[in-house]
């Protein structure tokens, strides 16, 4: 099976956001390194699996790594322009 192309960057937990709802997650805010200024922020469900099944959430200030991977067929290399990418090229 071939690995999806991907890219990994650093983050931080700003902070940990509590429920608006008892019914709905806990959030955490994290800032993304080398993301644009307005852009760095992301916010996640505050659950995460450790891989014995254990559910884990996240502390305020732990530093954290955010993956972004794509199939294959949603890539184009590197230097192809916005019309080659619409033809289908």
């Amino acid at each position: 099976m071939k690995s999806k192309p991907k890219v990994k960057k650093r983050g931080i937990v700003e902070k940990v956001i509590p429920p608006v709802h008892p019914s709905l997650p806990e959030k955490a805010q994290i800032a993304v390194e080398d993301a644009d200024h307005l852009y760095r922020e992301i916010r996640i469900d505050n659950t995460l699996e450790t891989e014995d099944g254990k559910k884990v959430k996240l502390k305020e200030q732990a530093p954290v790594e955010v993956v972004i991977e794509a199939d294959q067929d949603s890539t184009v290399p590197q230097g192809k322009s916005k019309s080659d990418r619409a033809c289908g090229s």
